[in-house]
């Protein structure tokens, strides 16, 4: 780093930005898990787990906003500080779209499922890993990793379009099912939102270690 204070700052940043990963993991699991089990009252501990993705956001934009200012980096030092609060942005929005799926939850807790929920657990699986990997390649600052990362991003791809046609096979032929259909879409367009939310991450980690603007997938 170019000054020493500086750099400090930098990293209780970049650890701070770790800690939102950690964050939007805890959540997504539980907005998963909940949806499962249909359960409402764990759907609700979701939304409130919320507030605390936001707070880190908030903390890590004005903590930008003060480096920026107060130290005026230069090269490799101002791009770190621009790419780890796009970064909060990026992550923000992974929580709210597990909230979202909570809240689709609890539209439809009271009844039966209309179709196993197979490829909806799978789009998760690939969300996690991609998240924890993401965690790795900014902890380590692997520019590789990331590339590898926003790769994935396509087997999230075909998993939601696997749970479309699922779902609106069984709405064809059974229209009282629409309504739940329609809840279970909105569930995997949020996760197929996550995946590319992941691909900006990746996106941002890559320019913060060497300038590139690159656009994956």
């Amino acid at each position: 780093m170019l000054n020493t204070n500086l750099g400090l700052s930098i990293d209780t940043l970049k650890q701070y930005t770790i800690n939102m990963i950690e964050e939007c993991v805890s959540i997504l699991d539980l907005s998963v898990e909940c949806m499962l089990k249909q359960d409402i009252e764990g759907c609700k501990k979701v939304i409130k787990q919320d507030d605390k993705i936001d707070e880190l956001r908030e903390y890590i934009r004005d903590r930008s906003i003060e480096l920026l200012v107060l130290k005026q980096p230069m090269a490799r030092d101002l791009r770190y500080i621009y790419a780890l609060g796009f970064i909060a942005l990026e992550l923000e929005r992974i929580g709210d779209y597990a909230v979202n799926i909570a809240e689709e939850t609890i539209k439809i807790c009271q009844d039966e499922y209309i179709k196993d929920l197979i490829d909806i657990p799978k789009m998760y699986e690939e969300c996690k890993k991609m998240i924890l990997e993401v965690k790795e390649s900014l902890e380590n600052e692997n520019e590789d990793l990331a590339r590898e990362i926003a790769l994935q991003d396509d087997k999230i791809d075909s998993l939601y379009n696997r749970v479309q046609e699922d779902c609106l096979r069984v709405m064809n032929a059974n229209p009282q099912t629409i309504n739940q259909g329609v809840n279970l879409l909105f569930i995997g367009r949020y996760l197929e939102r996550i995946g590319d939310h992941i691909t900006n991450i990746c996106e941002m980690i890559i320019f913060a270690i060497n300038g590139e603007m690159t656009e994956i997938g």
